[in-house]
């Protein structure tokens, strides 16, 4: 009884780790307006480092604020409201779920209010009407293009689930290459010359026009390019279906004048086409250091902090479900024991092969955002991604410790009971301290893997280093120097970590060198 008591605390102690980080509350509250947007999209939306030039800071990251046409926007919404403004930085595939579960009151983010996502959720009148054109290189064979026609074998993509994308049809003989995820990495790619040109708003077109030299853009004779309806080129908000929110913005919306709303896009688009860019690959990593050092530095923090929590609390869960799985009970001692053991080791399995089986980007989509859709559990974005991450390490590290446990000779558990023991003292005092010793490389590599996985998070809000990164290619368009600083910061954190495990391994094991441990290096301790 004793014994049994013994486990069943372990277990609710482990429970209870790893639901404390969920959170009840979410970013909405009664006196506020909740607005989610990507912040990479000049001169709609952008982040910066300060709150100049009239930024507002982001809520889920500290230290970053959101500027641009949209922000301003949403200030004046807020103002008519009566609310509080929070601004929410998340990815465009999760705006739409953000606004439908309840995470977000309301989407401003350059959105057209195509038919497509109407189904889905509702929008408000139109803010703002752009013409679209193709940004290309300035030295283009197409740049003098003035119609459809004479785009014949162009190269060409448009953004991920917009309808930039859909449109290219309309272009006889083009090259229509797959959809990208967002701007930066299309502007990224007409920089390499990997396709000619992608489909844009003009006002994005003008910002990627002045933050580099090397690009320009193609505007169409009148009636000779896209053929669209007011609903693709007009930019509505998004919100809840049936939301009475509705009706209050719509109500905001008519109090900004046309004129005003002009006015405030070509300061905008101002705002960044007389932005100093240094010149130079060298000059401009160093600039953007210089610049946002402080962004990179909290998204690395926060990639390490999620990382290490989770690989713990998911080495737990590890350790829990691997000695339950590796029990061996006698069906004539207990009948009622050992069916039960037969139906937790099916769940088990079951949770095992479902988290090893399926990517953590869509996990990350199902449990956030599903949790409050259906369940009603309204986790913060950090609560979330410490779960998701801790149970998918915990499904990896169960067959690690599993392995681990059945590389100790059997024979030691059998002289264990010889001398008297119960299958748990033997688990603890003599199996598992074995199993972990062996498995420490194991561990170490889980880890560093959690460390560069954690990018996946950028789906749910969470602003760990490769959002940030991804934040600040899209307001700078210096997209390779900016990833380029990317590079080395997860360099330096799973280099100087592997170095750290190496030397402790090697102390555990007594050794001067270790040989293909968590990185199949070689290290000296002395």
């Amino acid at each position: 009884m004793k014994n049994f008591t013994r486990k069943l605390i372990s277990v609710l102690m482990i429970l209870m780790m790893m639901f404390v980080f969920i959170d009840t509350e979410s970013f909405a509250e009664k006196d506020t307006f909740v607005i989610g947007m990507e912040a990479n999209y000049a001169p709609f939306n952008w982040s910066q480092s300060t709150d100049e030039n009239g930024a507002y800071p982001i809520e889920n990251s500290k230290g970053e604020y959101a500027n641009g046409y949209d922000l301003q926007i949403a200030k004046k919404i807020a103002d008519s409201l009566g609310k509080k403004l929070v601004v929410v930085k998340m990815e465009w595939d999760g705006l739409a779920p953000a606004v439908m579960s309840g995470k977000v009151d309301a989407i401003i983010a350059g959105m057209s209010p195509t038919k497509e996502r109407k189904e889905q959720i509702d929008f408000s009148d139109t803010y703002y009407s752009s013409d679209l054109v193709i940004v290309t290189k300035k030295d283009s064979k197409y740049i003098k293009a003035k119609s459809l026609n004479d785009l014949k074998d162009f190269k060409i993509t448009g953004q991920l689930n917009t309808f930039h994308y859909t449109v290219i049809d309309q272009i006889k003989d083009c090259d229509k290459l797959p959809a990208m995820e967002n701007f930066p990495s299309m502007l990224s790619a007409v920089l390499a010359e990997k396709i000619d040109g992608y489909v844009a708003e003009k006002p994005q077109a003008l910002s990627a026009k002045a933050s580099n030299a090397e690009l320009s853009y193609i505007e169409f004779e009148k009636g000779s390019g896209f053929e669209t309806s007011a609903e693709d080129t007009s930019i509505a908000i998004g919100v809840k279906k049936n939301s009475d929110l509705t009706e209050k913005i719509n109500g905001a919306l008519k109090k900004i004048s046309p004129e005003e709303r002009d006015k405030l896009m070509q300061e905008m688009v101002r705002l960044n086409v007389e932005k100093d860019q240094p010149q130079g690959f060298l000059s401009k990593v160093k600039s953007i250091f210089n610049e946002y050092g402080s962004l990179f530095l909290k998204g690395a923090l926060m990639t390490l902090f999620i990382a290490s929590v989770s690989t713990i609390i998911g080495f737990l869960i590890g350790i829990l479900v691997a000695v339950i799985r590796n029990m061996k009970l006698d069906k004539d001692k207990n009948k009622f024991t050992y069916y039960l053991h037969k139906v937790i080791n099916f769940i088990l399995a079951c949770y095992v092969e479902i988290f090893r089986g399926t990517p953590m980007m869509v996990q990350s989509m199902l449990i956030y955002f599903g949790a409050k859709l259906y369940l009603g559990i309204d986790m913060a974005p950090i609560s979330a991604a410490l779960f998701i991450v801790s149970v998918n390490t915990g499904a990896y590290l169960s067959e690690v410790v599993r392995g681990g446990i059945n590389s100790v000779d059997v024979g030691q558990m059998e002289a264990c009971k010889a001398l008297g023991m119960t299958h748990g003292q033997s688990m603890i005092n003599v199996i598992l301290p074995q199993a972990i010793k062996n498995i420490l490389p194991s561990i170490g590599n889980e880890f560093v893997i959690n460390i560069k996985d954690t990018s996946v998070l950028n789906v749910i809000s969470v602003t760990e280093l490769f959002f940030v990164s991804k934040s600040i290619a899209g307001s700078t368009y210096n997209i390779f120097e900016t990833y380029a600083v990317t590079c080395i910061i997860y360099f330096v954190l799973t280099f100087s970590l592997t170095r750290l495990l190496l030397f402790i391994e090697k102390k555990s094991n007594n050794r001067e060198y270790v040989m293909e441990a968590t990185t199949g290096g070689m290290f000296n301790g002395k």
